[in-house]
């Protein structure tokens, strides 16, 4: 493993030459684009496939997809410049740079719920029972988008030499997203620079796999609509307050030094908690009601 790019160097896993694009007519396709892609049409598949299980018109996502990935875009991208306002202040053109990388995936959460609630208050449906299947899609994407950051050599954590320890090349890395901490903790093989950090993006693709495959286990016991969408938000979440705290590239809530990301998570997972116990004690009282 001497010289890989990337590694998990506790692991045996070794990737020598590690490209993050490829070229087609001599234009560039960066693969964070490409699995981004990839984790969309995934996402559309799955949601499409459970709403056919649950005898609603699977076109409804589709068109809904048309709009939603848009506004999702636009969301991730006002999140991240709201919170990176002092880089983009004095070049505000910046902000349309979107190749120049900068996408924060809570902004394209938050897009994409308020515009299921455009949505279907214009097609006159109902918005949580088409949310129980529409999160199904957005964690499957969520799971494959965060690959995207492994080609990117992003999203990861401080120094660590746990198990899935990640060795990666300094100079593939982008200088804004090194602490102190990491650079203390550098490695040098043969005159080249090493950080070993937290692989950030792995945890967060593997918890949301078994968020996922909860989810899908518990679809055909759910009581009530909506309650997959509080299910996610409390699985994400929970997940994310956890994840966010090993990040080195966190989104700071305006000189506070609070992550923006980290809070808004634990406000999320609570919330949904409250609410997913608060509809089950309901559910529960109709129940005996009704007996």
């Amino acid at each position: 493993m001497n010289g890989a790019d990337i590694s998990f160097v506790h692991l045996g896993i070794a990737i020598q030459n590690l490209k993050n694009d490829l070229y087609i007519f001599g234009f560039r396709i960066a693969f964070y684009g490409i699995i981004i892609g990839l984790g969309m049409l995934a996402g559309i598949w799955i949601a499409q496939s459970d709403a056919k299980r649950r005898g609603q018109d699977p076109e409804w996502y589709l068109d809904f997809a048309l709009y939603g990935i848009i506004f999702a875009i636009i969301g991730a991208r006002c999140y991240y410049v709201i919170f990176q306002w002092d880089n983009y202040k004095n070049n505000l053109l910046q902000i349309f740079n979107l190749r120049a990388g900068g996408l924060a995936i809570y902004g394209g959460v938050i897009a994409a719920i308020l515009t299921l609630i455009v949505f279907t208050r214009i097609r006159k449906l109902s918005f949580f029972s088409m949310a129980d299947s529409g999160v199904l899609g957005l964690v499957t994407g969520q799971i494959i988008g965060r690959w995207g950051n492994f080609f990117n050599c992003e999203a990861f954590g401080g120094y660590t030499d746990s198990l899935f320890a990640m060795r990666i090349k300094l100079s593939l890395v982008n200088d804004g997203m090194l602490t102190q901490e990491v650079l203390n903790h550098r490695i040098v093989e043969n005159g080249v620079e090493f950080i070993q950090v937290h692989p950030t993006f792995l945890y967060e693709s593997m918890w949301n796999l078994g968020l996922l495959l909860f989810m899908l286990w518990y679809r055909y016991r759910k009581k009530f609509d909506g309650e997959m969408l509080w299910i996610y938000l409390f699985g994400y979440g929970l997940g994310r307050f956890w994840i966010e705290g090993l990040r080195t590239d966190q989104l700071i809530l305006f000189h506070t030094g609070i992550a923006v990301s980290q809070a808004l998570s634990l406000i999320l997972a609570l919330s949904a908690a409250v609410v997913w116990l608060y509809r089950h004690r309901q559910e529960r009282q109709k129940t005996k009601g009704e007996v």
